[in-house]
């Protein structure tokens, strides 16, 4: 890990070393005593040249590894379900390396022990034939529990959370639960009038309580702000939702850029992104933050008589089965729909609906706080476009030149040599034009997508019906939208939806 900045960061170096003197000898702990007079430069230097090594494999060999991989995926990347063979998701354990963590974990550069036999707990049929542990091992216990779909689980040693073995997103379990999880937020599309009447009701309640949940509800409904869990400090990073907000993180203008009521939010959400807005709300929202925030320190919750249990609670009596994490999915899907129905032309070709269905995609990952940082590819594979698209241009130039050349030796109408070569000139500028839109349609996306990630929202917020349909609509093919990976996740979306389908 050498090449990372994660090893640059002192937290990771004191908690690398202090893991690893309790694994050193006596003797090791007496002569190794400072991390920073440690030279790792050979055993990396090994590790390089074996990476180098396997990627300088002659085809064959590389065929082989393949072959002995399809081999162990036969074996134990399948399990039986219902009379089905399914594929499993992950049927490998996590190897033992140093934790990083997301963003600025407490516990990052710790070490991760590795996985044995005996920490497993094994989830089969009683009538199935029970995997076999390796030889001189025996599993944690073997269990056979129908109501979790989970095949394996351990506890790992860092957070001392369960790590599952669970099925492929292909599986019909996967996507049962796919497919509910967006019939319930289409169900909250019939009732969401009335809940937003609710909560717009109760900013003027008796109750602080109640006052906190309808304030926190709008901001998860406006804002798909995540709602937030209670967690224990020092034990991750430093992270927050709508419900664990303090009061530093939250600013209150009453007059700003020309908006009235504004407030401004940055936090770090989950995974450490950040998240940074300013968003004009209603009166009655902001007098109420106000109330919230006196008297108060900025270390202090600012919705203090509020927990997700209890919002879910109340969200559990308005519509069966919401919770807060609906309105994410049921916000993102509409939003989809809505932007889709907005910017798609259909007289464009299909680069330039592929175009609009991106900037439709972007709209809900700006909404959903979806970030990454600029890839480290990103200068350099601009600049090859770039040259590409220099390249079109003169082609498209010369082109021109060649078509005026051959209108200008056209005298006689009658030349029918003449003119055939001119139709023949006029075909090649308009395919060469073609070929330059597409590319500069490229350049375009791939600047406007430079610190925005497309994938999070559209395989775990946007009802794939959705994609689907406008592809079936406007004549796209469905494998521009979705590469094979994804097109086994939808397959039950594929199946069930045609171009008419409304979220």
């Amino acid at each position: 890990m050498l090449d990372h900045e994660y090893t640059t960061k002192e937290i990771f170096q004191n908690n690398f070393f202090h893991d690893w003197r309790k694994e050193m000898t006596s003797e090791e702990q007496e002569i190794i005593q400072e991390l920073a007079k440690c030279d790792f430069s050979e055993i990396h230097k090994y590790f390089v040249d074996k990476s180098e090594a396997r990627k300088a494999l002659p085809k064959e060999e590389k065929q082989k590894l393949k072959e002995e991989a399809d081999k162990i995926q036969e074996e134990y990347g399948y399990c039986i379900l219902d009379g089905h063979r399914e594929k499993i998701g992950n049927f490998k354990t996590e190897p033992p390396g140093l934790f990083r963590g997301r963003g600025d974990h407490p516990k990052m550069g710790m070490l991760k022990k590795r996985i044995m036999p005996e920490d497993v707990v094994i989830n089969c049929s009683r009538d199935s034939k029970i995997p076999e542990p390796p030889e001189g091992h025996k599993w944690k216990e073997v269990r056979f529990d129908n109501t979790v779909t989970w095949l394996a689980s351990w506890t790992e040693n860092i957070q001392n959370t369960l790590k599952y073995i669970m099925l492929n997103p292909s599986s019909k379990l996967k996507g049962e639960k796919d497919w509910q999880k967006y019939e319930v937020a289409r169900r909250l599309k019939d009732v969401v009038h009335e809940i937003r009447a609710r909560y717009r009701a109760d900013w003027k309640s008796k109750e602080m309580k109640n006052r906190q949940r309808a304030v926190a509800l709008y901001f998860i409904d406006k804002l798909a702000l995540r709602a937030g869990n209670e967690k224990e400090e020092g034990e991750t990073a430093d992270t927050v939702g709508c419900c664990s907000l303090r009061v530093e993180h939250i600013r209150l203008h009453p007059r700003l850029d020309g908006q009235e009521h504004v407030v401004e939010l940055d936090f770090l959400g989950k995974d450490s992104i950040r998240y940074y807005n300013k968003v004009a709300v209603e009166k009655q929202v902001f007098k109420n933050l106000q109330l919230f925030m006196k008297n108060k320190d900025p270390s202090d919750d600012l919705f203090d008589r509020l927990t997700t249990t209890f919002l879910n609670k109340h969200l559990q009596h308005l519509m069966d089965g919401l919770t807060a994490k609906v309105f994410r999915t049921y916000n993102a899907s509409i939003t989809l729909q809505e932007q889709l129905k907005a910017l798609t032309n259909p007289e464009d070709n299909v680069a330039g609906k592929l175009l609009s269905y991106n900037r439709a995609n972007r709209a809900v990952a700006v909404l959903c706080n979806h970030q990454r940082s600029v890839p480290k590819t990103f200068a350099k594979s601009m600049e090859v476009l770039q040259t590409k698209i220099d390249a079109k241009k003169k082609q498209v130039e010369e082109a021109q030149q060649e078509l005026k050349k051959a209108e200008d030796e056209l005298e006689d109408p009658k030349d029918a040599k003449a003119k055939a070569n001119v139709e023949k000139k006029k075909k090649l500028l308009k395919r060469l034009e073609e070929q330059l839109a597409r590319l500069n349609v490229q350049a375009t996306d791939k600047e406007e997508n430079k610190q925005i990630a497309l994938g999070t929202s559209k395989l775990n917020y946007l009802d794939p019906r959705i994609s689907i349909a406008w592809c079936k609509k406007f004549g796209v093919p469905i494998e521009k939208i979705y590469n094979k990976t994804q097109r086994e996740k939808f397959a039950w979306a594929i199946a069930m939806a045609n171009e008419d389908f409304e979220f």
